[in-house]
């Protein structure tokens, strides 16, 4: 089972953003600090969880369990729908990516459990 933890951050909105994620499987763990350039802190939250599934595919991962702290993003893809127009092709994104998988779990943790925060405010200062 690959566990993967993501975290979009923004200096504004928007601003210069970044996405963090954390992989552990197989015993290891590996992380990740991807500069997102300037958008919102949603777009972020979206961003990263895509760039999470698309290493996961790469990895070869069967059963992929995702936290994220984004009550946003954990309820669209719990729901399958998000109301604002600008989030929904990321959304799409997400739920094409998440049928690869066999087996795919998704569920909100609190800020201070995430362990992807400090990539996220890496990758901000990566834009710089």
């Amino acid at each position: 089972m690959f566990e993967v933890y993501t975290d979009g951050a923004s200096t504004g909105d928007p601003g210069l953003a970044g996405a963090g994620i954390v992989i552990r499987h197989d015993g290891k763990t590996e992380r990740f600090s991807i500069p997102l350039g300037e958008c919102d802190t949603h777009e972020a939250e979206f961003t990263a969880v895509i760039k999470a599934l698309e290493i996961c595919k790469q990895m070869g991962a069967g059963t992929v369990s995702l936290r994220s702290d984004s009550q946003t993003v954990v309820a669209a893809i719990e729901k399958e729908y998000i109301h604002k127009e600008r989030y929904k092709p990321l959304l799409q994104t997400i739920l094409t990516l998440a049928e690869e998988f066999p087996l795919f779990f998704v569920k909100w943790i609190p800020s201070k459990q995430n362990k992807a925060d400090h990539e996220a405010k890496k990758a901000i200062r990566e834009n710089r």
